[in-house]
């Protein structure tokens, strides 16, 4: 259905060198979207927009640190000048550090605020004026199980993405009248660098298997769907919702 299409459309996802950021990347394109892939890794960069190009897609990759926010203006200004206009954003980047409660620092709680949460909305920001022009935006953050469940050692990125749910809402609210939706993702357990000490402790992994309603834990391709429609015009009349990509998760 064209209604799925991206084609035609210019889609820039933070993170891009790994885990969901990267699947992500891929997905957008074989639906017929042109890709700028951030991140701060060269090397992986170069090998996703290389995979992309030949499977078809069309990619481009730009290297940059997101997480210092004084930096957000100068790096959308070089991404409008690779690609314009830009019609959608995926932000996933993001980082969790797993401190134990009464290790966390004031450095590392304003890292994990920052990039979780700060980021996604003044990145976000510097595009819409685009996005108002043309009528049409899509905007999808990420959130997770622990936007709704506390999880030890995840109080600074269980803060920064039960935030990111709030965020998400308020983002809709300024931004929809002008066709610019703003959506978010919270995945389940899927394998990635972040959910790595999840993934090779058999006993753990095992645990999150079975917390869902489906009885395994998410592989990549369970993404692409609800990543596409939130994405495509199929979503139009959608936005301000998190939507839980867990299996069945927090259904228990």
């Amino acid at each position: 259905m064209k209604q799925f299409s991206l084609e035609g459309k210019i889609f820039i996802v933070t993170g891009a060198s790994s885990g969901i950021g990267k699947a992500t990347s891929r997905y957008l394109a074989l639906a017929g979207a042109t890709v700028l892939c951030i991140a701060r890794r060269q090397d992986p960069l170069d090998e996703l927009v290389a995979k992309i190009n030949d499977e078809g897609g069309e990619a481009s990759r730009l290297i940059a640190d997101l997480s210092v926010l004084e930096d957000l203006p100068d790096i959308a200004n070089t991404c409008k000048n690779i690609y314009k206009p830009i019609h959608g954003l995926v932000n996933a980047a993001g980082v969790n550090l797993r401190e134990d409660v009464d290790k966390i620092t004031i450095e590392s709680w304003h890292a994990t605020l920052n990039i979780n949460l700060a980021t996604p909305f003044f990145f976000s920001r510097e595009f819409i004026p685009n996005m108002k022009e043309t009528g049409y935006g899509r905007i999808v953050n990420f959130a997770s199980l622990q936007s709704v469940r506390a999880f030890p050692n995840g109080l600074a990125y269980g803060s920064s993405k039960g935030g990111v749910c709030q965020l998400t809402r308020a983002m809709a609210e300024a931004w929809s009248s002008h066709g610019i939706t703003c959506n978010a993702i919270a995945p389940g357990f899927f394998p990635t660098e972040l959910t790595e000490p999840v993934f090779s402790d058999s006993t753990i992994r095992q645990w999150a298997a079975d917390q869902t309603l489906i009885g395994r834990n998410g592989e990549m391709e369970d993404l692409a769907g609800t990543l596409i429609f939130l994405a495509s015009r199929a979503s139009q009349y959608i936005t301000g919702q998190v939507l839980f990509v867990d299996g069945g998760f927090t259904a228990k």
